[in-house]
C-alpha cells in the first residue's frame, strides 16, 4: 500500500494468486495420493492371496508344464516335449472332445431351460418366493449328495436303469449324456433364479406397449424378454463355457472317467496323470492348455 497527494493507492503482488493456485493444487495431488494409498493398502491382503493362490502357483504350473516331474523329488527340464506328447495323446483329444460336447449341451439344454423356467415364474402373481426356493435347493445341495442320489436312482440294478434295462452309467454311449442329465438337475435352478432377476428388471412399460401392438406371449418373449436382458444372458453364456471346461466333480464321483474313457474330460484326465499315473508335468501342461482356454473365452 502507498500515499501518494493524499490519495491512497493499493499495489497488489502477483505472485500471490499463483502460489495459492499452486499450494492448492499441491494439496489436491496429495489427497489424491493418501487416497490411492488407502486403496492400495484395503486391496494389499486380497493382492498377496491372489499371489500367494494363484500366481504363484499358476507360476509353479506353467514351469513344471516344462519338465518330466512326477509330483515327487527334483524336475528334469524336457522343453515343449509335454505339449508335443498332448497333441498326439488320443486320450487327451478324446476328452477334449468331450468338452466341447459338454459345453454345447449346457450352452443350449440348461440355459434353454432356465430362460423358460424364469418367464414362466415371472408370470406368476403368487407363490414366487416358494418357486425360487424350490428351484435354488439343488444348486446348493453339496455334489457328492446329489450325484449319489442320482447314482441310486440310474443303477442298474435297484434304479431306473433295471427298469427300462439300460446302464446309464455303465454304457459308453449313455454314461456322458447321463452324467451331464444329472449336472443339469443341480445347475439349471441356478440358471432360473439369475434369469428371473434379469426379467423382472424388464421396464413393464415394454410389455403394456408390445401387447397393444397385438404381441402374444411367445413374441414378448422373443422380442422384448431377451434383447432385454442381453447382457445377463451373454454373462452366464461366459460362466457355462468356463465351467464347462472346467468340470470335475460330478464326472468323478458317477463315472471316474469312465467306462473306457467315455466321459473323460480334461481336468478328470489332469487328475489321473497328475496322482495316479505321476505324471505331474505332463498333468501341468494340460493345466496350461485349461488356463488358456478359459483367457481366449474371457478375451473373446
Amino acid at each position: 500500500m502507498a500515499i501518494s497527494g493524499g490519495a491512497t493507492t493499493t499495489t497488489v503482488d502477483p505472485v500471490t494468486p499463483v502460489l495459492a493456485v499452486r499450494h492448492a493444487g499441491a494439496g489436491r495431488r496429495r489427497a489424491k495420493r493418501r487416497r490411492g494409498l488407502v486403496a492400495w493398502l484395503f486391496m494389499l491382503p486380497l493382492v498377496v492371496v491372489n499371489l500367494l493362490v494363484i500366481a504363484g502357483p499358476g507360476a509353479m504350473s506353467l514351469y513344471y508344464s516344462f519338465t518330466d516331474w512326477t509330483g515327487i523329488g527334483g524336475a528334469n527340464f524336457i522343453g515343449i516335449d509335454n505339449y508335443r506328447k498332448m497333441f498326439h495323446d488320443s486320450a487327451f483329444v478324446d476328452a477334449f472332445l468331450h468338452n466341447v460336447w459338454w459345453t454345447i449341451f449346457f450352452l443350449i439344454v440348461p440355459m434353454s431351460m432356465g430362460l423358460f423356467g424364469a418367464f414362466l415364474l415371472s408370470r406368476l402373481r403368487r407363490f414366487l418366493a416358494l418357486f425360487r426356493v424350490v428351484y435354488f435347493i439343488p444348486y446348493i445341495v453339496a455334489s457328492v449328495v446329489s450325484a449319489s442320489i442320482w447314482q441310486n436312482l440310474l443303477s442298474p440294478e435297484h434304479g431306473a436303469g433295471k427298469l427300462l434295462g439300460i446302464n446309464f452309467l455303465g454304457k459308453s454311449s449313455t454314461a456322458l449324456g447321463s452324467v451331464a442329465v444329472v449336472n443339469t438337475w443341480s445347475w439349471w435352478g441356478f440358471l432360473v433364479i439369475v434369469f428371473l432377476a434379469a426379467m423382472q428388471g424388464v421396464n413393464p412399460s415394454l410389455y403394456e406397449a408390445s401387447g397393444l401392438d397385438g404381441a402374444n406371449s411367445f413374441q414378448q418373449f422373443w422380442h422384448v424378454t431377451l434383447p432385454s436382458i442381453r447382457p445377463t444372458l451373454m454373462f452366464l453364456g461366459l460362466m457355462t463355457i468356463i465351467w464347462s471346461f472346467l468340470v470335475f466333480d460330478y464326472i468323478y464321483i458317477l463315472t471316474q472317467g469312465g467306462p473306457a474313457g467315455a466321459t473323460e474330460v480334461l481336468s478328470t484326465l489332469q487328475y489321473r496323470d497328475a496322482f495316479e499315473n505321476q505324471q505331474a508335468g505332463y498333468a501341468a501342461s494340460i493345466g496350461v492348455v485349461l488356463a488358456m482356454i478359459t483367457g481366449i473365452v474371457v478375451a473373446a
